[in-house]
């Protein structure tokens, strides 16, 4: 079953950028990658540091502390030092706010 939460406004998150919300206890970190938007967990699978911290390269967001790289689509790892994924959420657009589904 769906869980949809609204989680921020879509200007809330221009393209190019990484903005973090708290959402229901679950840090999540948005990624707006040439006007689409992906939600991951926020925190890097290699140490437990925000990845909203991070910079977008193209459709990666790389972690700045150890330079781990992750898909923004699909969270997979994508560069060492991480050697799993992070979690990713579905994202919809509903008259310009992002939701996202937490099940």
């Amino acid at each position: 079953m769906s869980n949809w939460v609204r989680v921020a406004a879509v200007t809330d998150c221009d393209v190019g950028t990484l903005k973090a919300v708290m959402v229901e206890n679950t840090p999540i970190v948005l990624a707006n990658v040439d006007g689409d938007v992906f939600a991951l967990q926020d925190e890097c699978s290699h140490e437990e540091y925000p990845l909203s911290d991070g910079e977008l390269e193209g459709e990666d967001l790389v972690c700045i502390y150890h330079g781990a790289r992750f898909e923004c689509a699909t969270g997979r790892n994508k560069g060492l030092p991480a050697i799993r994924p992070v979690k990713s959420f579905t994202v919809e657009v509903r008259a310009d706010e992002i939701y996202i589904d937490l099940s």
